[in-house]
C-alpha cells in the first residue's frame, strides 16, 4: 500500500508513479494515437469525407453511449473498492481480535510454556492467513510449536492447534470451563475473519460483466476518430488517447483493488498489519 499525504497536489500531478496506470497503457495510447492520426489523413486528405452528413453524425453515438459507459464504470469502481474496505475491515477486525485474546490469556495465570505457546500462536495465524490470501504457504518460524501439514488448509491447522491448547488447559485445570467459553469465542472469530477473507478474494467480479466493458471501452474509443475528425481535425491524435486513459484507469484500478490482499501497489497493508500483530500480542504476553 502506498503511503502519501493527501495534500501535496502538487505530487499527484507531476509526479509518476509506478502503480499509475500510465506505465500499463502508455502503449496501447500510442497505437490509438497512432491510428486515430491515419483515421483522420484518410478522411480529411484521400476520402474526403467532409461533405457527407451521416458520418459527421458519428459523434451522436459517442454522446448517448458516453452516459451508459460512465455509469458502468462508476458501478464497476464502487464495488471493487467496495470489496477493497470490507477486507480492511476484516483485517482491522483480526487485529482487534488477536489483541483481545492476548490480554485475556495475559490475565491468567499461566506457565512460561503455555505463555510462550499463544505468543507464537496467534501471529502465526495472522502470516498463516496473509500467505493463504496470496496462495503461498506459511509454515512459520519456529514450527516446533506448531506441526503444519502443507498439503492442508494452514489457518485451520494453526486454529485447531489453538483450540486443542485451550482444552487441554482446561482438562488440565488451569483455566476454568467459564474462561474456556470465553476464550473459545475469540479464537472461533479467527476462523469467521478467515472465511470471509476467502469469500472476497474467491469471488471476482463475474467474467461476462468485466469482459462487456472492456469490450464496450475498446469500441468506444476506437470509433472515436471517425466521428471527431471533423470538428477537432488532427487534434483526435491526442485527444482520443486522453479519453482511453482515463476510461481504462478506471477499470485498471477497479482490477487491481477488488482483490486487496495482494501485493499491488494499492491492495492493503497486509505485511504491515501482521507485523503490528506479531509486535502488539508479544508486548502483552512478555
Amino acid at each position: 500500500m502506498i503511503n502519501y499525504n493527501p495534500k501535496e497536489w502538487i505530487s499527484f500531478i507531476f509526479q509518476f508513479h509506478k502503480a499509475d496506470t500510465f506505465h500499463k497503457l502508455w502503449k496501447l495510447m500510442l497505437s490509438v494515437s497512432v491510428f486515430s492520426g491515419i483515421i483522420a489523413y484518410l478522411e480529411l486528405n484521400h476520402i474526403k469525407l467532409a461533405e457527407t452528413t451521416y458520418i459527421k453524425n458519428v459523434g451522436m453515438m459517442h454522446s448517448l453511449l458516453g452516459f451508459v459507459i460512465s455509469m458502468l464504470l462508476v458501478f464497476r469502481t464502487n464495488t471493487s473498492y467496495d470489496r477493497w474496505w470490507e477486507g480492511r475491515k476484516l483485517l482491522g477486525g483480526l487485529v482487534n481480535v488477536s489483541r483481545n485474546f492476548a490480554i485475556r490469556l495475559n490475565a491468567l495465570n499461566l506457565s512460561v510454556e503455555d505463555r510462550a505457546f499463544f505468543k507464537y500462536a496467534i501471529p502465526k495465524y495472522a502470516f498463516a492467513l496473509k500467505e493463504h490470501l496470496r496462495e503461498k504457504q506459511y509454515f512459520g518460524k519456529n514450527s516446533i510449536l506448531i506441526e503444519i501439514d502443507g498439503g492442508k488448509h494452514i489457518p485451520n491447522q494453526v486454529a485447531v492447534s489453538i483450540t486443542n491448547k485451550l482444552f487441554d488447559l482446561n482438562r488440565a485445570g488451569k483455566i476454568t470451563g467459564e474462561q474456556l467459553i470465553t476464550l473459545s469465542k475469540d479464537s472461533t472469530q479467527f476462523t469467521d475473519i478467515c472465511g470471509a477473507c476467502e469469500r472476497i478474494k474467491n469471488t471476482p467480479i463475474p467474467y461476462s460483466y468485466s469482459a462487456f466493458i472492456k469490450k464496450f471501452i475498446f469500441v468506444y474509443v476506437i470509433t472515436l476518430p471517425f466521428g471527431w475528425v471533423f470538428s477537432l481535425g488532427y487534434f483526435v491524435v491526442a485527444i482520443v488517447p486522453f479519453i482511453l486513459y482515463v476510461l481504462a484507469s478506471l477499470e485498471l484500478i477497479a482490477e487491481e483493488i477488488e482483490n486487496p490482499f495482494g501485493v499491488d501497489a494499492n491492495d492493503l497493508p497486509v505485511d504491515e498489519i501482521s507485523n503490528n500483530i506479531e509486535k502488539h500480542v508479544g508486548e502483552i504476553l512478555s
